[in-house]
C-alpha cells in the first residue's frame, strides 16, 4: 500500500488531544472500535451496513463535536473491486490501494500475534479531510515484518480462520496499545461489534479486575441470532496469543466460556452496557441472551445515517417550500443522472417518467435478492406490463467466499439479459450506493424476518425520495406506517412458517403491494404518491438521522456505565 502524505501536520501524536474545541454535553472521552468504515468513497476500507453505520457515526460526532474518535484497520486490498466476467458475471478483484490525504503518525509499536512480535504503524485521518471525527488506522504492511504478518491487514474479513483471529487481535490490543503510545486514557471503550473484545483481555492484565473493564467498555451488538455470532477454536485463540498472556482455563473461568471461544458472549461478560440496533433487536437480544449468566443490560439504540452526507439538500429545499413541480423536476434530474451510470454499465437505457424499484445492499442469503423471482409467472408480468410500466435495478456485494450470494448474483444477470427494463450493476460502494438511492422511486427491502437487525439502505432511499416497500423487520417497524409514509408486508407469526412458507407470503404480499396499491397510485394518483414520499422524507430526516444516535449513545450507553474505579 501507498502513502503519501499530502500535508504536513503539526501535531503531537505521542501526546493526542482532540483537534477541535468539543462541545461540553459531551465530554466523556470516547474512543471507538470498527473494523470498519464507510466515511467516504476514496477510502475503500469497507464491506456493508457495519462500516456504513460507523461511517455515519463519526460524521455525526464531528458535527456534534462530540470527544470522540475511532481507530480501524488500513486494509491494503479493501474488501474487494467488484468488476465483470466476460458474460457480465461476478469478479472479483483485489487491488492495491493508494491514499494520499492519510498522514503518517510516526508511531509504530509491537503486538503479539501467535506468540509472535508483530509490528504496527498508525495512520491518521483527520476531521477537514471527509468531514468526520479523527481516525486513527493500524497497519501490519511494512517492511519490518514478515511476509505472513504483512498479510495481517491486507484483506478485510479474511477466509483464513488464523488471519481473521489476528485481525480481531491487531484492532482489539492494537488499538489499546495505540491509546498508550499517544498517552491518551478515554473514559470509555466503544466495541462496534465484538471484533475487537481482544482489548478486554488486555485491558484486564492492565487493569486487575473485571470490573475495571465493565467500567469503562460498552459493546454494540449487530447480530440478531445466536448462531450468527463469531466463534472460534479456544485453543486457537489462545496459541494466537488472543488472551493477552492469560490460560484457557482462566479464560473459561472468567468469561464462562467452552471449547468454542464467542467473541459476543464475551463481550457481554465484559461489558458495563451493551445495545442492540433497533427496538426490536434489542427484544430479540436480551431473548437470545437472556439464558447466560453475567450479561450485562442489553439496551437499544436504533441506527441511523448522516443526513448531511447521504441526502439531496435541493430536494429537501423544494419538499420544505412545497414546491411540487421544482420536486418531480430535481427528483427526475436526479434519477437521469444515475440513469447515465446504468446505461454505461449495461447499455441499457432508462426513462426518468417510468417507476424505478432498485434492491440494493449487500449480498446474503437472509436478505434474499431474488425473492420475487420466486414468482417467474408473476414477475414476467410485472416486467412486461405495458400499462404501468417499471425499471428495475439490483446490485450489491456478496462475502467473496459466499458461492450461493455470488450464484444468486450471477443468476440475476443472466436473467436481466431477458428483459431490457432490468439491470445488475456492480461496484456497489458509497458512490454507487447514493446513485441508486437517487435513482430509486421504490426501495424494496425483502430480508428474512426477523434477520435484520436494523438495516439502514432504506433510511437513506428515503432522504433522496425513495418511498420503502419492505418485510416488516429491523429499523422499519419504528418508522413505516402502511400507505402513509412506505409500505409494509403485513406481519404474521413467521416462527409458525417453514423458511419456503415465509418466502412464499412475502413474495406474494411484495406482489399484490405492487399490482393493487402501488402501480395504480404511482401513475393515477401521484399526489398521493408525492404525499407518501414526503412523509418520508420528513419523518426519516427526525428520527433517522445519525446526530440522533449520536447522541444517544452519550445519554443512554457512556453517561449511563459506572464510573471508573476510584
Amino acid at each position: 500500500m501507498t502513502i503519501l502524505n499530502f500535508k504536513s501536520v503539526n501535531m503531537d501524536f505521542s501526546h493526542f488531544k482532540m483537534p477541535y474545541q468539543t462541545d461540553s454535553n459531551y465530554s466523556k472521552k470516547v474512543v471507538y472500535f470498527s473494523m470498519e468504515y464507510a466515511i467516504h468513497q476514496p477510502l475503500k476500507i469497507y464491506s456493508g451496513g457495519l462500516g456504513y453505520l460507523s461511517g455515519s457515526h463519526l460524521r455525526s460526532a464531528y458535527e456534534l463535536r462530540q470527544n470522540l474518535f475511532g481507530i480501524g484497520i488500513l486494509w491494503k486490498y479493501g474488501y474487494y473491486d467488484q468488476a465483470r466476467n466476460q458474460d457480465q458475471t461476478l469478479q472479483i478483484q483485489w487491488n492495491e490501494k493508494t491514499y494520499n490525504f492519510l498522514q503518517d503518525t510516526g508511531l509504530k509499536f509491537q503486538v503479539e500475534i501467535h506468540q509472535h512480535p508483530v509490528w504496527v504503524k498508525a495512520y491518521y485521518l483527520s476531521p477537514e479531510t471527509f468531514q468526520c471525527a479523527p481516525l486513527f488506522l493500524l497497519t501490519t504492511d511494512i517492511p519490518e515484518n514478515d511476509y505472513i504478518s504483512q498479510t495481517i491487514s491486507h484483506r478485510l474479513y479474511d477466509a483464513n480462520i488464523a488471519t481473521k483471529v489476528a485481525q480481531f487481535i491487531l484492532l482489539g490490543v492494537g488499538g489499546a496499545k495505540l491509546l498508550e503510545v499517544m498517552n491518551y486514557e478515554p473514559d470509555i471503550y466503544h466495541l462496534n461489534e465484538a471484533h475487537a473484545i481482544s482489548a478486554a483481555f488486555y485491558l484486564y492484565s492492565k487493569w486487575g479486575s473485571i470490573e475495571a473493564v465493565k467500567s469503562r467498555l460498552v459493546f454494540t451488538t449487530h447480530t440478531p441470532e445466536e448462531a450468527g455470532n463469531e466463534k472460534h477454536d479456544i485453543e486457537l485463540c489462545e496459541k494466537m496469543s488472543y488472551f493477552c498472556g492469560m490460560s484457557i482455563q482462566q479464560v473459561k473461568s472468567l468469561v464462562d466460556s467452552n471449547a468454542l471461544f464467542n467473541h459476543s458472549l464475551a463481550a457481554l461478560r465484559f461489558a458495563g452496557l451493551a445495545n442492540g440496533v433497533s427496538r426490536l433487536h434489542g427484544e430479540v437480544s436480551r431473548k437470545i441472551w437472556m439464558g447466560y449468566s453475567n450479561i450485562c443490560e442489553i439496551k437499544s439504540i436504533t441506527n441511523a445515517q448522516n443526513l448531511n452526507y447521504w441526502s439531496d439538500h435541493l430536494l429537501y429545499d423544494l419538499l420544505h417550500k412545497n414546491d411540487e413541480k421544482g420536486f418531480d423536476v430535481r427528483k427526475k434530474e436526479m434519477k437521469k443522472e444515475a440513469f447515465e451510470m446504468v446505461a454505461d454499465q449495461t447499455g441499457k437505457l432508462y426513462d426518468k417518467n417510468i417507476l424505478t424499484i432498485v434492491w440494493a445492499r449487500r449480498f446474503a442469503g437472509y436478505k434474499r435478492a431474488d425473492l420475487l423471482i420466486r414468482d417467474r409467472v408473476r414477475f414476467d408480468a410485472l416486467m412486461k406490463n405495458k400499462k404501468y410500466p417499471v425499471q428495475f435495478i439490483w446490485a450489491g456485494k456478496p462475502y467473496p467466499l459466499d458461492y450461493p450470494a455470488i450464484a444468486e448474483f450471477n443468476n440475476l444477470v443472466h436473467i436481466s439479459k431477458q428483459y431490457p427494463n432490468m439491470a445488475v450493476c456492480v461496484g456497489y460502494e458509497l458512490t454507487l450506493s447514493k446513485q441508486l438511492k437517487n435513482a430509486a422511486d421504490l426501495w424494496l427491502n425483502n430480508p428474512r424476518v426477523p434477520r435484520e437487525a436494523s438495516g439502514t439502505s432504506g433510511m437513506t432511499a428515503a432522504m433522496n425520495g425513495a418511498v420503502n416497500i419492505t418485510t416488516n423487520d429491523g429499523w422499519i417497524r419504528e418508522f413505516t406506517l402502511f400507505k402513509y409514509n412506505g409500505f409494509t408486508v403485513p406481519l404474521i407469526d413467521y416462527e409458525s412458517l417453514s423458511v419456503e412458507e415465509q418466502d412464499d407470503y412475502d413474495c406474494d404480499k411484495l406482489f399484490t403491494m405492487l399490482e393493487k396499491e402501488i402501480l395504480p397510485m404511482f401513475y393515477d394518483h401521484p399526489e398521493k404518491w408525492k404525499n407518501i414520499q414526503w412523509k418520508g422524507m420528513t419523518d426519516v430526516k427526525i428520527h433517522f438521522n445519525s446526530n440522533r444516535m449520536a447522541e444517544e449513545y452519550y445519554n443512554e450507553l457512556y453517561e449511563k456505565l459506572p464510573g471508573k474505579e476510584e
